[in-house]
């Protein structure tokens, strides 16, 4: 029934969708109830209800159900439906990345780094960089390249920070792109290359990442790159 659910909804049959969630939802199931939380929240086939999202994402997160705690997590942060609680957001986002959930190990990992919510710890937040990385998250291998380029709670190593930046690229993640532009500008971790530094950034910008497009401009009017 629930891979009924999930194909419902992918084609846009909220109303059966929710039927069927719903059905599953009354014997307590955790991504039924997730789901369901997640159709309240974002009002499909269903009147919009951040009230109900939130109940029955709670009552998710007491089966453990990664989706649901993350969300919860993220309502803390905003402050939406519950009070503004960014300790309760790191404590739900942080059961949600245990159970390998590859955002929430992300916005852990952010947290970390920020000292949101919880102590700052830039090698903590490494760890949970690479978890998330691992699971093919973009902003994690970018994230993760920043800390090994700047030698922010690891070693500092460019080959590898090269490595991170390559995979952000390759998923076309414009800080990632910009980010591989400045190491072959630099030459660190890699051979400099300025061609090929120049095109990165090119991709950045057209990606809407804001100092490539300044970068870009400013070449652009010194008469130094025709396009």
């Amino acid at each position: 029934m629930l891979q009924d659910a999930y194909n419902a909804f992918n084609t846009k049959d909220y109303s059966k969708a929710y039927e069927l969630f719903t059905a599953l939802a009354q014997q307590n199931h955790p991504i039924a109830l997730s789901s369901l939380g997640f159709m309240f929240q974002q009002g499909f086939g269903v009147e919009k209800s951040l009230e109900n999202a939130y109940h029955l994402y709670v009552r998710a997160a007491d089966l453990d159900e990664p989706t649901a705690l993350f969300n919860l997590g993220l309502l803390y942060a905003d402050g939406v439906v519950v009070g503004h609680d960014q300790f309760k957001s790191h404590e739900f986002l942080i059961r949600s990345a245990v159970l390998e959930f590859p955002q929430a190990q992300y916005e852990v990992a952010i947290s970390l780094e920020k000292g949101l919510g919880c102590v700052q710890n830039f090698s903590e937040a490494a760890f949970w960089y690479e978890e998330s990385a691992k699971r093919g998250h973009a902003g994690a291998f970018n994230n993760l390249g920043v800390l090994l380029k700047e030698g922010h709670g690891v070693e500092q190593n460019y080959p590898k920070a090269f490595i991170c930046f390559s995979r952000a690229a390759a998923m076309n993640l414009p800080e990632g792109q910009y980010n591989l532009g400045l190491l072959y500008d630099q030459g660190l971790g890699c051979d400099a290359n300025h061609d090929v530094a120049l095109e990165w950034c090119r991709k950045a910008a057209y990606n809407g990442h804001a100092k490539a497009k300044e970068i870009i401009r400013s070449l652009q009017e010194e008469g130094k790159i025709v396009f």
